[in-house]
């Protein structure tokens, strides 16, 4: 590597304090000289104090931040938050610019991204989607999605009980959502 390589900046995968990326993010934005990238997801979950809406890193764990090694690692690694930058034996890779602009892109081009970090992730479910109830008296049951009434958090599931199919609304949160694969 000659001289002007090791000058420009990169990528790095940083290692965090648990539940404290954020934290760290906001103190390398800080720094002069490094860009950060923490993505994270938002998304609404049932609980005993019912929905509650959540927000969690992607990278649980881990930021990125790109930098100037020779010039920032002791300030980067130093940093409020930082626990260190991850190494392979001796060696401290870079995460390729494709890797992060690719995870950019996809953020950034997602119905419901904001601040360009933060992703609202909304359930998707469809007629004809084979579910399972997940809570309540009908726990365990298995049925067809009947319907998706538009702007509520139901929807309509047709279950066998007794030997006859029955229809049921249901809470939406209260049934495991098929499986689908990324796009």
């Amino acid at each position: 590597m000659n001289s002007n390589e090791s000058q420009l900046p990169e990528w790095f995968c940083l290692r965090c304090q648990t539940k404290r990326e954020h934290i760290a993010a906001g103190h390398l934005r800080e720094l002069e000289g490094v860009e950060v990238f923490c993505p994270r997801l938002r998304y609404r979950k049932a609980t005993r104090r019912g929905k509650v809406w959540w927000v969690e890193p992607m990278f649980p764990g881990y930021v990125l931040a790109k930098f100037n090694m020779a010039e920032m690692e002791r300030a980067v690694t130093f940093c409020h938050g930082i626990r260190g930058l991850i190494r392979f034996g001796s060696e401290i890779p870079p995460v390729p610019d494709s890797f992060v602009e690719a995870i950019k892109h996809e953020i950034l081009n997602r119905k419901g991204a904001e601040h360009n970090e933060l992703v609202t992730l909304s359930p998707v479910i469809q007629i004809g989607d084979e579910v399972e109830v997940a809570s309540g008296p009908l726990q365990g049951m298995q049925g067809t999605v009947i319907a998706v009434p538009s702007a509520t958090e139901r929807v309509k599931i047709l279950i066998e009980f007794l030997g006859n199919p029955q229809a049921v609304d249901m809470d939406l949160f209260s049934i495991l959502l098929p499986r689908r694969p990324i796009h």
